[in-house]
């Protein structure tokens, strides 16, 4: 008899059944789907042999990656070899969910393994009512440490090097497309509403920017002077065409037009130049975002190309998967099923058209010429996505060999051996690899020290701060003894001064403060006695004059 064991991986740690009357089972299918859902018919069925529980997040994520790319984690592995019968008349068989993780398993420690039928149905009841089998396991934690599981194995996930996001590549060729096909539009719609007031203004100027700024800027036709000829020579690069424009002004057709209707006008024709402006912007983000992300694609075919090719193909990834023949005709794939389900001619290239390369070939030489570029696009991306050090120094020598092709084609020169050109473009991409890493290393240092100086800094000011609470500290306590001193002295004072009323001549005080201020006691009861003399002598000599 086999005794079957299921294994199960949980966010909280592996878990591993037992599970009986193994022939039983198998024999009756069906009984078991409806088993499933019951836990009581269920917990009959199997039962809780060992349980492991992982011991940090940290932990938990490194074991749910190894089996989720089909490796045998030390973890896991112990736990099998700990738990799992050994030996005996029973052999022990183990079931497992993921077929790959199974292999992996049966290499590394020779056990049978039994994937789907059976093992399937029972490991959906085990994830059913894992809380229950388990004890000490509630629903409410195991919820929890599987949300915290599965934010943290996507966010490892999704981790990648900011500089490199493909995806801004791909959003920013989709805006720029959308920007020129809206830019077009609304340029056209000023032409024409603009048109009805100074029609021959249109076939003067072509470009619909320049048009866009020039109604802007002359608004009313009648209003235009020699004085505005300079602005106007501005914004169209040439004296010829300002001076035409001037000269239309004042011998137009057009129709006269209002004030409010100009306003409009000319809101709208800022709208269409802020817009262009801004495109001109993005165009810039992109190129430097490519020579970011892609450098040697953006060198051998063009910032737009490869951008259109990258989002084509959903990421830079996919796009280095691809083989040469697929991303040859990568953008023209409703021409090649046309052309299979009718049997005819399939394209020769797709978005790569749209490069310089093809252009300048030959009608006999643009399907060769197609298939040599996109071959060199497909090296160029797998450099790109799996070099640790971004350099365009491969896109450069692809570059140049693409140019030596077409004038293999032309004059019949023969081009340089692809083996010698790598070889230079490897030692070269070495160097400039080896210099990035030193401004790297050297732009770090300068952080390292800039932190330094900062917490020196603060942490000198942090003891200024410290030496100056505790002067302040320090003046607060010699203050309060000097208060305690002087109260002492006060309280001395009025004894002194009782004794010199009482007319007791002790001359007692040791300080000179004291002896001032007992001569000042001295001095005022004096002063008082001179100035009731007087008003005493006053008011005999009124009396006399009233009696005379």
């Amino acid at each position: 008899m086999v005794l079957l064991h299921v294994l199960f991986e949980h966010a909280a740690g592996y878990a591993l059944f037992a599970v009986k009357e193994v022939e039983e089972i198998g024999m009756l299918l069906p009984q078991v789907e409806q088993s499933v859902l019951n836990l009581g018919k269920f917990s009959s069925v199997i039962k809780l042999s060992a349980f492991f529980p992982f011991k940090s997040a940290q932990g938990a994520l490194e074991n749910i990656n190894a089996v989720s790319e089909g490796v045998v984690h030390a973890d896991l592995k112990l736990f099998l070899e700990t738990n799992l019968p050994s030996g005996g008349k029973k052999k022990a068989m183990l079931g497992v969910s993921d077929a790959k993780l199974g292999a992996a398993l049966q290499e590394e420690l020779n056990l049978s393994i039994q994937t789907g039928g059976v093992v399937a149905e029972v490991l959906r009841g085990v994830r059913l009512h894992f809380h229950s089998l388990v004890k000490g396991l509630t629903a409410q934690a195991a919820s929890k440490a599987q949300l915290g599981l599965g934010h943290s194995y996507s966010r490892a996930k999704v981790k990648f090097n900011v500089n490199r996001a493909d995806n801004m590549i791909i959003q920013s060729i989709a805006l720029l497309d959308q920007l020129d096909k809206d830019i077009n539009t609304f340029s056209m719609r000023v032409r024409e509403w603009y048109g009805y007031h100074f029609p021959e203004l249109i076939k003067i100027v072509n470009d619909n920017s320049t048009y866009c700024k020039l109604a802007k800027l002359i608004g009313n036709r009648k209003e235009l002077s020699e004085e505005m000829l300079e602005a106007i020579e501005e914004i169209t690069m040439d004296s010829g065409k300002a001076q035409a424009i001037l000269d239309a002004s004042r011998s137009s057709m057009g129709m006269d037009i209002s004030p409010i209707d100009l306003i409009n006008i000319e809101s709208f024709s800022s709208r269409v130049v802020s817009l262009t402006e801004y495109r001109q912007g993005l165009s810039e983000y992109l190129r430097s975002k490519m020579g970011q992300v892609a450098p040697n694609l953006a060198a051998l075919i063009g910032e737009v190309v490869g951008a259109r090719l990258i989002s084509h193909a959903g990421s830079l990834t996919n796009l280095a998967k691809y083989p040469a023949s697929t991303v040859q005709i990568l953008g023209a794939e409703k021409a090649l099923f046309r052309a299979l389900k009718t049997r005819g001619n399939t394209p020769k290239y797709g978005l790569i058209f749209h490069s310089t390369f093809i252009g300048r070939a030959a009608a006999k030489n643009k399907g060769r010429i197609s298939r040599y570029l996109a071959n060199k696009c497909t090296i160029a991306s797998r450099i790109d996505c799996f070099s640790d050090v971004p350099t365009s120094v491969f896109g450069d020598k692809l570059r140049d060999q693409v140019e030596e092709r077409l004038a293999f084609y032309e004059t019949g020169d023969a081009p340089r051996k692809n083996l010698d050109v790598m070889k230079e473009a490897v030692a070269q991409a070495s160097e400039v690899a080896a210099e990035i890493k030193r401004k790297l290393e050297k732009k770090e240092k300068k952080k390292k020290k800039r932190e330094k100086r900062k917490l020196e800094a603060l942490s000198t000011a942090e003891g200024d701060d410290e030496e100056k609470a505790n002067g302040e500290a320090e003046e607060n306590v010699d203050s309060i003894k000097k208060k305690k001193k002087k109260k002492p002295a006060a309280e001395e004072e009025p004894e002194d001064e009782g004794v010199l009323t009482n007319g007791v001549d002790e001359a007692t005080p040791s300080k000179k403060k004291k002896k001032r201020k007992i001569d000042t006691v001295e001095a005022e009861p004096e002063a008082d006695v001179t100035q009731a003399e007087k008003k005493k002598k006053k008011k005999k000599k009124k009396a006399e004059e009233e009696d005379e």
